[in-house]
């Protein structure tokens, strides 16, 4: 390890948490009566309310390692560089820091399934790193790493998304492990080859998953084409989910914030993520301004305006915007967005406390779910999965938007 890389990077990735809340102003925009800011603090005060230590490891809990938990704890960092709170830091320490032990062992965390969704905690353990300085996050952190030496991949390259997926790669698998990837990379100096290694996971996905006849991205391909939801074709499922092209467009934004400026890989990472932006844009719900489950189908009956596709690509948009990624030319787009999914999706439920509602449960590729249905990739598929409230996968990147939204219209 370059000490002296290190130490540098420590400072630049510690600035990259912070980055989103240094705007000189304080935008008063409001939308159904508060900033984008207080409504990010008022969704993640309710689900710290409502989880109330269900995330904390312990002996014979039922707290697993986990993707969501890892997103929800990051956002509340983040929350935290804006509007510092105690709770916010102790949250995610008790949250995910509960699972590791002083040599950097993870409880429940399993190197051999080969898990890109076990990966995405790690961008906690990263900033409680950053903020704590405690040597087992680091540890933790090197352990999570190590599964990419050996993940399995496609013939071309590609991670696998599970070992138990074999030959195959999912949109969601990009922000699960790119990021967290090329933040490690950024400040520890190795993996060798990292950041080419990760523009490599994205330029694969992309070439394979996206349909230029749409302009949208397909949500898993199997490169060996035997899968029964693969097109025999060209091995892609048959349907655009939302929150998997909201999970791409996320990871591209987010891993951007660690790749060197001076990169080769950046430029075709931002004109996949330009891409991927135009193409969503175009199915935004003109009068709701959020996007569908099943993005090209519109109000086809049984499709539904989805929240956490929504928060996603809020903000996915608006990060891209103050990163300057994009042109301002998509700030109607991202108010529209935002000011729909508070409109549609969050509710006041009384006693101070708010939610975020119509989040798809869960979907993916392969098997069946409890519902007895096959997950083929199909329309009916994906809009029978369970519609609930206050997913995870939903109020992280609602709070996260909110952010971003407020740095957007502060730099008006």
């Amino acid at each position: 390890m370059n000490i002296n890389l290190c130490r540098a990077c420590v400072l630049l990735t510690f600035a990259t948490l912070f980055a989103s809340c240094t705007t000189s102003r304080v935008t008063t925009t409001e939308f159904s009566g508060a900033t984008p800011l207080q409504w990010s603090a008022r969704l993640a005060n309710s689900e710290m309310t409502r989880l109330d230590g269900k995330l904390n490891w312990k002996p014979g809990g039922t707290a697993k390692w986990d993707y969501t938990a890892g997103l929800f704890t990051l956002s509340l960092l983040k929350l935290n560089a804006c509007v510092p709170d105690p709770r916010y830091v102790a949250f995610a320490e008790n949250a995910i820091g509960s699972f590791i032990s002083p040599d950097g062992t993870i409880q429940g965390y399993k190197p051999d399934e080969y898990q890109l969704d076990a990966l995405n905690p790690g961008k906690t353990v990263l900033a409680l790193w950053l903020l704590t300085h405690d040597a087992r996050y680091q540890k933790a952190a090197a352990l999570l790493v190590k599964q990419l030496e050996t993940q399995p991949r496609t013939y071309d390259g590609g991670f696998w998304h599970k070992q138990r997926y074999t030959n195959q790669m999912w949109l969601d698998g990009l922000y699960m492990g790119a990021p967290f990837y090329a933040e490690y990379a950024r400040l520890f100096g190795e993996p060798a080859g990292a950041f080419d290694d990760v523009a490599k996971q994205f330029r694969l996905i992309g070439e394979h998953t996206y349909d230029a006849k749409s302009g949208l991205f397909y949500h898993g391909w199997d490169s060996v084409k035997v899968q029964p939801w693969a097109n025999p074709a060209n091995g892609c499922s048959s349907n655009f989910w939302g929150r998997a092209i909201g999970w791409y467009a996320m990871g591209m934004v987010d891993a951007l914030d660690f790749i060197p400026t001076n990169s080769p890989a950046r430029p075709e990472i931002i004109a996949t993520f330009q891409k991927l932006c135009a193409g969503m844009v175009k199915y935004q719900d003109p009068q709701s301004g959020v996007w569908y489950q099943v993005v090209d189908a519109g109000n086809r009956p049984g499709n539904y305006l989805e929240a956490t596709v929504s928060s996603m690509m809020v903000y996915a948009l608006a990060k891209g915007v103050n990163q300057g990624y994009l042109p301002r030319d998509y700030v109607p787009a991202i108010e529209k967005g935002y000011r729909g999914i508070v409109k549609t999706f969050v509710f006041y439920d009384g006693n101070l406390q708010w939610s975020l509602t119509q989040c798809c449960s869960v979907a993916g590729l392969g098997g069946s779910p409890s519902n007895g249905m096959m997950r083929d990739g199909s329309f009916d598929y994906y809009v029978h999965e369970p519609i609930v409230k206050n997913d995870l996968k939903g109020v992280g990147p609602f709070i996260l938007a909110g952010i971003e939204l407020q740095t957007l219209l502060s730099n008006r």
